[in-house]
């Protein structure tokens, strides 16, 4: 790597054509000048300047130096006006999120980037645990969690919370025997199935409920995409938990019903960054969009 003090001193030689008067505008000794254009000459392997009397010519090598240090101080200049440079409606904003969060906030996000052409919206539907090593790699900026992250490499806060529904068939008769009817039913599978239902009956208030065992209910059905889950429940087949946003989005939710509990059942929802790191201006106004969204869920 060129010494980049030597490179100025050479470059401004080259541009006033005078040691001495090098020296004096750069506030050094003639000697100094001198000691710096032979150690850049020796780097570089060529002579870069034909010396002959007090005058001295620039050589093809030279030539090729000083452009070379040209190039080397404007983008210099041009690296530390972007440091200084944030735009608030530019560039790319990357966010990972569970697939629900993503059916829900995808549509909004894009409302946002048609105002502001200039932004790049990176959305990714992701565990939870995956999100939390893009976060720390650096391969995303910011993640919506449910699980409480790490102080200790994460910085937080709760943005919001997603409500857990039980979902069956319209036409099941929900009466005082519940158990039945949801063992009768069979369960719909999805990967996030056995933590809804065990945060649902935790906190639903429902009696029976908490003497359900999901692993003594028959599967009838796997699937792991989001907008997919409750379709076989409205052909009758089937039951789950998924988040209410699931139940408001899908287009046949005529065809569902929502199991009515004592008590909400929610899980809070955390926004994270990577400890110690600063978001750009232009997440102001993506966080504020997914804040809005998921208050008002749409």
């Amino acid at each position: 790597m060129l010494n980049p003090v030597w490179l100025n001193t050479f470059k401004t030689l080259i541009e006033v054509g005078h040691f001495t008067r090098t020296a004096e505008t750069l506030h050094m000794t003639q000697p100094g000048v001198t000691q710096h254009i032979n150690k850049l000459e020796n780097a570089c392997g060529y002579p870069l300047i034909k010396r002959f009397n007090k005058q001295f010519e620039i050589t093809l090598h030279g030539q090729k130096v000083y452009h070379y240090a040209l190039d080397y101080f404007a983008n210099e200049v041009k690296l530390l006006q972007n440091l200084g440079h944030d735009e608030a409606f530019k560039g790319r904003c990357s966010i990972g999120c569970s697939g629900t969060l993503a059916w829900l906030l995808y549509s909004t996000l894009l409302d946002l980037q048609a105002r502001y052409p200039g932004l790049s919206i990176e959305l990714e539907a992701t565990p939870n645990e995956r999100i939390f090593e893009q976060v720390k790699q650096g391969t995303i900026d910011i993640g919506l969690v449910t699980k409480k992250p790490d102080p200790k490499y994460f910085s937080s806060q709760k943005i919001g919370a997603e409500h857990l529904a039980l979902v069956v068939p319209a036409c099941a008769k929900i009466d005082s025997s519940l158990n039945p009817l949801l063992k009768g039913l069979g369960v719909i599978r999805h990967p996030d199935l056995a933590h809804y239902f065990q945060t649902y009956i935790a906190q639903c208030g429902h009696s029976q409920l908490s003497q359900l065992n999901l692993e003594d209910i028959k599967t009838q059905s796997y699937i792991n995409q989001i907008h997919q889950i409750l379709e076989p429940i409205t052909r009758g087949i089937g039951f789950t938990v998924v988040p209410s946003w699931c139940v408001e989005l899908f287009y046949g939710k005529n065809k569902l019903k929502v199991l009515e509990t004592k008590k909400d059942v929610l899980e809070p929802i955390y926004l994270v960054s990577k400890l110690n790191t600063s978001l750009g201006k232009r997440y102001h106004q993506v966080i504020s969009v997914i804040e809005k969204t998921l208050n008002t869920g749409k």
